[in-house]
């Protein structure tokens, strides 16, 4: 399920679930855990509005208005590329991606419908059904059920203690080296 090292594109791993369920909460736990871990990490968050990183008079903004498609923005540490997607409001995944060229993984919030591997967060308390029985493609779930009853017993999907930042990171590390994750085809430390 991992995407091809060939096609110049990191390995994307999902982090699923409903609005709530603590997703953003967990990715940001994760990356430190995870670049200790050898990994380059970039994370990809869909968002349902249309947003702006830079304030409304700033010279980007300018230049947009002008009728720039694209404006790419560079300073001494960073930089920023800013595309006009009127014409592709919803860019394909797989572009995205290719944009994280330089990275090993990409979490990706946002997409859980999305043909893509993918760790279910998961919390009862919350009353909101299990995204995992009907998505062949969750790989995981992390969850602060003792048990999970929605699934079939015989289900192969590990489910992992969403307290246990360890054991996920481990999870998504044996991810990687199952998937040669890493652009240069090497396996993660």
């Amino acid at each position: 399920m991992g995407l091809s090292i060939a096609t110049n594109i990191p390995i994307a791993l999902g982090i699923a679930g409903y609005s709530g369920s603590g997703k953003t909460t967990l990715v940001t736990t994760l990356l430190p855990a995870l670049i200790d871990r050898g990994l380059t990490v970039a994370t990809l968050k869909r968002s349902h509005h249309g947003f702006d990183i830079f304030p409304a008079d700033h010279l980007v903004n300018k230049l947009r208005d002008a009728g720039a498609s694209e404006v790419l923005i560079a300073g001494a540490t960073n930089w920023a590329l800013m595309r006009n997607a009127a014409e592709e409001p919803n860019p394909p995944l797989t572009g995205l991606l290719s944009q994280c060229a330089g990275s090993d993984l990409v979490l990706i919030e946002g997409f859980k419908h999305q043909p893509i591997p993918k760790i279910e967060i998961w919390r009862p308390e919350t009353g909101v059904p299990l995204l995992a029985p009907a998505d062949p493609y969750i790989v995981a779930i992390a969850t602060t059920a003792k048990r999970i009853t929605q699934l079939p017993k015989e289900s192969p999907t590990p489910v992992l203690d969403l307290n246990d930042m360890g054991a996920i990171a481990g999870f998504i590390m044996q991810y990687c080296a199952d998937h040669t994750c890493g652009t240069g085809g090497r396996r993660p430390r």
